[in-house]
């Protein structure tokens, strides 16, 4: 069989590698040009019960835990004016979801793959029937399987699906920080080796240690998605909004290195579902884009852990990719239900 993934992100990558460990040949597809192209986000947690044991099917879990960091599984809950409300500090040896940098993760996935396995700078147009990719570049690849592992804006996705992500009425504002031991001290001590956050039930202030000694700053509020515009008076507008908070809390808003990202939150309607297509199928956020509260990476993996395993032993890819379909369905249904109005819980944490 020939089998395409479209995304190399941490589900497609995870999917071809267990693939490869059976035998089975596969190719990824991404649009980046090369695999630096872009900072790939900050840390997150892989846990016991899905992200860990994908990494143990694809023979990678030593090779994780080496580079995990079980200290960031700190958590501090502040109020508004920095005072500790909640801690929980880590027991020694605990590695029930230690952290990682994205770009880390990404990088142990493609150094397991077989040479060539990636095609970078390859950007799908769309997927047809009954297995034919077209890409920009006006290239089309035959294949008997695609793999729909490219994100909340899936290309794959109408293949099978006319659902389009719904904008979840939460923005976060993402700012980062520097060789924060040296110029952000104060954030440091704040913050810890983990994460830290405050909540006043209109907005939250989410902070996370990364790896390099850098620290990222999530700034949610409720928000139209189009709330920046073409506004140059971003930071005022924030000190406003926070106003009545402490000064050592707005140094999150004001002392960070270089311009603000703005990423409004977007989710697919629950349940997502299509009807059953042996040509094509999708994995991760392209299956069930969630909001961003620990649980999209762990079950892309996951995903692509059953997706591959099913192939590799399953009679034919349609019965393979139904019998995927049966279990992914209904589990990402059930953690969608429970987590659709997540995102707006952060604002309010009593």
């Amino acid at each position: 069989m020939t089998i395409s993934i479209i995304g190399a992100g941490p589900g497609g990558l995870t999917c071809a590698r267990i693939l490869q460990k059976h035998g089975i040949p596969v190719t990824v597809y991404d649009r980046d040009p090369h695999p630096q192209a872009r900072n790939q986000g900050g840390t997150l947690d892989l846990h016991a019960d899905d992200g860990q044991l994908a990494l143990r099917e694809a023979g990678l879990l030593a090779e994780f835990f080496a580079l995990a960091r079980p200290e960031g599984q700190e958590m501090r809950k502040l109020d508004p004016l920095g005072r500790l409300l909640e801690h929980h500090v880590p027991a020694e040896g605990e590695m029930f979801k230690p952290e990682i940098d994205r770009g880390q993760l990404r990088g142990l996935l493609l150094d397991s793959l077989e040479p060539g396995t990636v095609h970078w700078g390859r950007t799908l147009d769309r997927a047809e029937a009954p297995g034919r990719l077209r890409f920009t570049d006006g290239t089309i690849v035959e294949t008997d399987l695609v793999i729909g592992a490219d994100g909340a804006w899936s290309r794959v996705r109408p293949a099978v699906s006319a659902a389009v992500p719904e904008y979840a009425g939460i923005t976060f504002l993402e700012a980062w920080f520097d060789d924060v031991e040296n110029a952000h001290p104060e954030l440091a001590e704040l913050v810890g080796q983990g994460s830290a956050m405050a909540a006043d039930g209109d907005r939250c202030l989410f902070a996370q240690r990364n790896s390099g000694d850098h620290i990222r700053v999530y700034i949610i509020q409720r928000l139209p998605a189009d709330w920046i515009g073409s506004s140059s008076e971003i930071r005022s507008r924030l000190l406003d909004a926070f106003s009545g908070w402490s000064p050592s809390m707005l140094r999150m808003i004001t002392d960070n290195d270089g311009p603000y990202v703005d990423r409004p939150l977007y989710v697919l309607p629950v349940p997502h579902t299509w009807e059953h297509t042996p040509w094509v199928t999708l994995l991760g956020d392209a299956a069930h884009l969630m909001p961003p509260l620990g649980v999209g990476v762990n079950l892309a993996m996951l995903d692509a852990c059953d997706l591959a395993l099913a192939l590799a032993g399953s009679a034919s890819i349609g019965e393979a990719v139904r019998a995927y379909e049966a279990t992914m369905v209904p589990r990402s249904t059930k953690i969608a239900r429970q987590l659709e109005n997540g995102a707006a819980g952060l604002l309010d944490l009593d």
